[in-house]
């Protein structure tokens, strides 16, 4: 149950510290006096999407604490999220900070930081907001489907979560044989590739990575073949036997000759004729090799078109593929292995397929065991709403829960729809496309009705569920209000005088135009408390006095705000709003009126 409430600086209210009552708590007043701000509130401290529009004009921050008592459900949650326990209370707390077009937020469990999903979970076991333009959802097959599952019993709920891990793993089962009939497809054209490849590099038979350089240097040499060997013949010469005249060989074997006779008068030469005798040797090797080299040079054209064909050949091959001649001999050799792996794949699409093909069995029959609880659960739903429908002026109403059959999914195989005919006669047709919205209204409160048979939550909120009746069906949603409050704690919102009169706790929502002081306002940034403010007045009330205007107030040192208060009602300003509500007569019948209310109500309590 939802103890208190305490807000600070959220939208138009600046202070607020709101103690609810068990049973039936009923807030009214005028239209746009601000009665939703309240449950707002509610849905922010209990996670829902932040807005600027929360943090009240002119300030930075805003709170909002609710104060729960502790269930044993609840107990368990925060046991199970290592949240600590404040005895019998449970204190959800929301600081929201506005900043540049965005808004910042904290929540905290019992003093505790905790995440939005945190308290999201928490949120479905404290409380159930029943907001205006629900009913417009009421047709959505999806949320028809949760509210029927919701009201089963566990075994629906298990086997539904049966259905969902079924339906997980025969999508994984079937995305695993896509995947396999992909690659399938995949490796048939790589092999295909691979072998075209492998066939034509292979006939290159790439052995060497540097045979096209051998190749280029042999090419050279056999395009050249004449004039090397008329250059080494040259060579010959010069070095070692030249006809023409004296050779290399000649002058430095005379060198030797001379350079001996020296040595014989002076030592100090023999280095010398060491170099000389040394370089003789070399020319004369040098000589010798030349003079072989020129004789093993042969033109050979045959060889010479071989080199061409070879060349030209592994260089079509090299920009083909994009590689240089080394680099396409390890692609080569790539291919070879990939062959080896591909030839060797061992997963079986037909062992895939059969696996998919018994998940989906699987998943088939788990959907139709819980279409049959879902068949089950239909019959009671239809027994009790409509039992829960007959006193809110509908006794001959009709309702059926239809369930068709669909592709097996997260949810199972059912298309769910709430047929519904409130009149006799007439057939059971979509409740979204003939109920009245007087019609939806209180079919959704009997509905919450039903499921608070089966739902343990304390608290349930509805923001003007009786809008659209009046008269005898007004009445019968006040009573139904009521005996929800004899197991729940409920919080409405109405501006219904008959629902307003079966109220437990009875609170009035109003705007207010107040003054305060521009200087507060200016240097906190933000609402200034009541003490604050009086210290405020107190200052320009004494530099009034220095300037010799005591007494009077500058209008230019305040402003004026509107907040939003909400104040209990005690049985005599009870009544005033009770007439207040009925309207529409003169003072002293709305009083009369709002008696007549006030007695009516204790009776059905006695009755009750």
């Amino acid at each position: 149950m939802l103890a208190s409430l305490k807000i600070e600086n959220f939208a138009l209210i600046d202070q607020l510290d709101l103690k609810l009552q068990p049973g039936l708590n009923v807030l009214t007043g005028e239209t746009g006096a601000g009665k939703s701000i309240i449950l707002d509130a509610i849905d922010a401290v209990l996670g829902g999407k932040a807005t600027n529009r929360w943090v009240r004009t002119g300030t930075e921050k805003a709170l909002i604490e609710a104060s729960f008592d502790l269930d044993p459900r609840v107990a368990d949650w925060l046991s199970v999220n290592e949240i600590p326990s404040e005895g019998d209370m449970l204190i959800c707390r929301r600081e929201l900070t506005a900043g540049k077009g965005s808004v910042r937020s904290r929540s905290r469990l019992n003093g505790t930081v905790v995440k939005k999903p945190q308290m999201e979970e928490l949120r479905h076991l404290l409380i159930e907001i029943t907001a205006q333009g629900q009913t417009l959802q009421l047709g959505s097959p999806d949320l028809q489907r949760d509210w029927l599952d919701g009201f089963g019993d566990k075994t629906l709920l298990q086997q539904r979560q049966q259905v969902a891990i079924d339906y997980a793993v025969a999508t994984a089962a079937k995305k695993a044989l896509d995947t396999r009939r992909r690659a399938e497809q995949q490796r048939t054209d790589q092999l295909e590739m691979f072998e075209y490849q492998s066939k034509e590099l292979s006939a290159a038979e790439l052995e060497a990575p540097d045979e096209l350089e051998a190749l280029q240097i042999e090419h050279q040499r056999l395009s050249h073949s004449v004039e090397l060997q008329q250059q080494s013949y040259q060579v010959y010469q010069i070095l070692y036997e030249n006809d023409g005249g004296e050779a290399c060989a000649d002058m430095l074997g005379q060198a030797e000759s001379t350079l001996s006779d020296m040595l014989r008068f002076d030592p100090e030469v023999n280095p010398i004729l060491d170099m000389v005798s040394d370089a003789l040797a070399q020319i004369q090797e040098a000589g010798r090799q030349i003079n072989a080299y020129g004789e093993s040079i042969e033109t050979d054209p045959e060889r010479l078109e071989e080199i061409d064909q070879r060349m030209a050949q592994l260089k079509q091959l090299c920009r083909k593929y994009n590689r240089d001649l080394p680099a396409l001999i390890e692609y080569y050799q790539s291919i070879q292995a990939s062959l080896a792996a591909l030839h060797g794949e061992g997963q079986s699409i037909e062992a895939l397929e059969a696996a998919y093909q018994s998940k989906q069995k699987t998943l088939r029959e788990n959907c139709q065991q819980l279409t049959q609880l879902r068949q089950a659960a239909a019959k009671t739903l239809e027994r009790s709403l409509v039992a829960q429908l007959k006193p809110l002026a509908m006794e001959r109403v009709k309702f059926k829960v239809d369930i068709q059959s669909q592709a097996p999914a997260a949810e199972g195989a059912d298309l769910i729809s709430f047929l519904f005919s409130p009149n006799p006669g007439e057939p059971l047709q979509p409740l979204v496309e003939i109920a009245s919205g007087g019609e939806m209204s209180r079919f959704l409160l009997a509905l919450k009705a039903c499921f608070s048979r089966v739902d343990p939550i304390g608290t349930m909120v509805f923001d003007e569920i009786d809008v659209g009746v009046s008269g005898r069906v007004a009445q019968a949603i006040a009573e139904k209000l009521y005996q929800l409050g004899r197991t729940h704690q409920v919080l409405c919102v109405t501006h219904q005088p008959l629902v307003a009169a079966m109220a437990d706790a009875h609170f009035h929502v109003g705007k207010h135009i107040v003054t305060q002081p521009l200087a507060v306002i200016a240097t906190k940034g933000q609402s200034p408390t009541a003490t604050e403010e009086a210290k405020a007045r107190a200052k320009i009330a004494d530099q009034s006095a220095k300037t010799g205007k005591a007494g009077k107030t500058d209008k230019a040192t305040e402003a004026e705000r509107t907040i939003v208060k909400v104040t209990p009602l005690d049985a005599q300003s009870r009544r005033d709003e009770l007439a207040q509500l009925a309207g529409g007569r003169s003072h002293s019948e709305a009083i009369a009126f709002a008696d007549s209310l006030l007695v009516q109500a204790e009776t059905i309590r006695q009755a009750g």
